[in-house]
C-alpha cells in the first residue's frame, strides 16, 4: 500500500473529481459515508455525539458526517469554529444542508466561552484541521484542542488527529494538537501514523477507502509504502515438486558465546523454520552438546576458542551466512568478524552484536559485500548514525545508510521499516507488543537467513521475513496473549503464518 505525501493526496482528490468522475462534494459525500459505516458498528443510540469542525473541507466531512449520525437516529450536537470569515465551498454547502435538517442546531464558536461541556461518557468526533495543515495551529482552535484534551471523552479524529502534519515533525511541547483514541484515515495511512512519538496523538487507526480513482493510485511514484498481505504474497516462492534440501540453500550461522548460547539457537531454529535446506552453526566448542541435543537438524562448525566467535570456518558450499545474536564484542571476535567482512563475497545478515561491533569500527561499513542486511534495533541503529530529534529525521538517516553503503536497512520496532539503497521503505503491517521481548530479534534474523538460503533476493528476504515474523508474533498472540509471548512462541508459530500468507497463492 502506498503513502502518499501532502501533494499526492490532494492530486489523487483532483484527479478523480477529474476522471471518474465525481463533483467535490460527492466524493466528500463518499468519504463521510465510510466513517459513519465504521463509526456506527459499535455506538449506542442514546450516546452523546459532539462533533467539532473547522473551516475546510475536513470541517465537510464533520458535518456531513453530522448529518447521517442524526438522520439515522443518534444524538448528535455540531459546533463550527468560526476563526475565519468563509468556509470552503464544499465545508458551506453541507452546512447548508445540515441546518436544513428539522430540529438541528449548528453552535458557532467565536471563543473560548462558546465551548460546550464535554462529558466523559461523550463521544467526540474530530473534524477540525485535516491532512492538508501546514503550520501549527494557533488561537481558537488551539484552545479548542485544549479543551476537547482535557475532556475524558473518547475521541475519534477524522482522516487525521487536528494539529497533526502529514509529513513534519511537530513540537510536542508547545503544539496543539487532538490526542485521539481512534484514527479514521481516508484511502492509504499517513506516514506521520507509523511513528512512535505519536501513538499517542493517533491512537489506534484504521484505513477507510473512499474509492479514489485506482488509475492514479496505481501510477503515482512513491519512495514510503506500507506492507500489506497482498504485496508480501507475491515475494512468496512456490516448491517444486522434484525439489531437494539442496534446492532451498546451505546457511552459515555464526552466532552465541559463553552465556549466550540462547541466541543461537533462537536464531537456528527460526532459519530451519523458515524453510533453509541445511544449515550449520558455528560457535564455541563448549556449546556443541547443548545445541545438538536441542536442534538435531542443524550441523556443527566448531569454533577454535572454547568460549567465542575467533575464528572464521571455511565459507565454500555456504551461499548465505548470518552473524551476531550472542558473538559478544571481545577482540578476539572483532578481528574474526573483520576477517569475514573481507573474505565473504555475498550479502550477509549482520545482527546484535555484529552491529555493535560495527558502530565502533565505522569504516568497515564501506566493505560490507553489496545487498547485506542490517537489523539493528534503534539503539543499536543510533550506535550506527547518531541521535535524531524526531522519527522524519530517524527515517532520513536510515534512507542515508542504505543508499552510502548499498546495504539493506530493518529497523525493529512497532511497524519495521526497510530501507534499500534506492531511497525506498517499506513499513511493516504486522506484529504487535508481546514482541517487545528477548530473542525475538534472533527470530527475525534466522528467518531472513533461512530466506536468503533459499535464494531470495536481499530485499525480498527482508521483507518476507520482518512479515512472516510479525505474522507469528500475531498468531502466537492469540494462545499466549502479550505478557506471555516468548520468542521461541515466534519460530514455534512460522508454520502456521506460512500457511496463512500462502493460502490464497495459486
Amino acid at each position: 500500500m502506498k503513502i502518499l505525501n501532502v501533494n499526492q493526496i490532494r492530486e489523487a482528490d483532483n484527479y478523480t473529481i477529474k476522471n471518474e468522475p465525481i463533483d467535490s462534494i460527492h466524493l466528500m459525500e463518499r468519504a463521510a459515508a465510510s466513517s459513519f459505516d465504521r463509526i456506527k458498528v459499535s455506538l449506542s443510540l442514546s450516546r452523546q455525539i459532539r462533533i467539532f469542525c473547522g473551516s475546510g473541507n475536513n470541517g465537510g466531512d464533520g458535518l456531513a458526517l453530522s448529518r447521517m449520525l442524526i438522520q439515522a437516529g443518534y444524538q448528535v450536537q455540531t459546533y463550527l469554529i468560526k476563526s475565519s470569515e468563509n468556509y470552503s465551498d464544499d465545508c458551506q454547502m453541507n452546512l447548508n444542508r445540515l441546518k436544513e435538517i428539522t430540529d438541528n442546531q449548528v453552535y458557532e464558536m467565536f471563543s473560548a466561552s462558546d465551548f460546550p461541556d464535554i462529558k466523559s461518557e461523550d463521544l467526540v468526533v474530530d473534524a477540525i484541521f485535516g491532512s492538508g495543515l501546514s503550520r501549527s495551529v494557533e488561537g481558537i482552535a488551539a484552545q479548542l484542542i485544549k479543551h476537547i484534551n482535557e475532556s475524558g471523552a473518547v475521541i475519534i479524529s477524522i482522516d487525521i488527529p487536528s494539529g497533526l502534519m502529514v509529513d513534519q515533525a511537530i513540537d510536542f511541547h508547545t503544539a496543539a494538537v487532538i490526542h485521539a483514541d481512534y484514527t479514521f484515515t481516508f484511502q492509504f495511512p499517513k506516514l506521520a501514523f507509523l511513528f512512535p512519538e505519536n501513538e499517542i496523538i493517533v491512537g489506534q487507526w484504521e484505513v477507510l477507502p473512499i474509492g479514489l480513482h485506482p488509475g492514479y493510485l496505481k501510477s503515482v511514484t512513491v519512495k514510503d509504502n506500507f506492507m500489506s498481505s497482498d504485496e508480501v504474497r507475491l515475494i512468496l516462492k512456490k516448491r517444486a515438486k522434484y525439489s531437494h534440501k539442496g534446492s532451498f540453500g546451505h546457511a552459515l550461522l555464526i552466532a552465541g558465546s559463553e552465556g549466550k548460547l540462547g541466541a543461537a539457537m533462537l536464531a537456528a531454529k527460526s532459519c530451519l523454520r523458515a524453510g533453509a535446506g541445511l544449515l550449520h552453526v558455528h560457535l564455541s566448542g563448549s556449546a556443541a552438546m547443548p545445541l545438538q541435543t536441542a536442534i538435531p537438524e542443524a550441523m556443527l562448525s566448531l569454533d577454535q576458542s572454547k568460549t567465542c566467535f575467533s575464528h572464521i570456518p571455511d565459507l565454500a558450499g555456504f551461499n548465505a551466512i548470518g552473524v551476531g545474536p550472542g558473538i559478544g564484542t571481545s577482540d578476539e571476535t572483532s578481528k574474526a568478524l573483520k576477517l569475514l567482512i573481507q573474505e565473504v563475497k555475498f550479502p550477509v545478515v549482520f545482527d546484535a552484536d555484529a552491529l555493535n561491533i560495527l558502530s565502533e569500527n565505522k569504516t568497515w561499513l564501506a566493505f560490507l559485500p553489496e545487498g547485506s542486511i542490517l537489523t539493528p534495533h534503534p539503539k543499536e541503529f543510533e550506535r550506527l548514525v547518531g541521535k535524531w530529534s524526531n522519527s522524519f529525521e530517524k527515517l532520513q538517516l536510515q534512507k542515508e545508510l542504505s543508499a552510502k553503503y548499498n546495504l539493506i536497512v530493518v529497523v525493529k520496532g512497532a511497524h519495521t521499516s526497510i530501507t534499500d539503497p534506492f531511497g525506498n521503505c517499506w513499513f511493516n503491517s504486522t506484529g504487535n507488543p508481546g514482541m517487545a521481548t528477548g530473542g525475538s530479534g534472533d527470530v527475525l534474523t534466522g528467518i531472513i537467513l533461512g530466506l536468503l538460503a533459499q535464494h531470495y533476493q536481499p530485499i525480498e528476504a527482508a521483507k518476507l521475513g520482518v512479515y512472516l515474523h510479525g505474522l507469528a508474533g500475531d498468531i502466537a498472540a492469540e494462545n499466549w496473549g502479550f505478557e506471555s509471548l516468548i520468542a521461541s512462541d515466534i519460530t514455534e508459530n512460522l508454520g502456521k503464518a506460512y500457511k496463512k500468507l500462502a493460502d490464497s497463492v495459486i
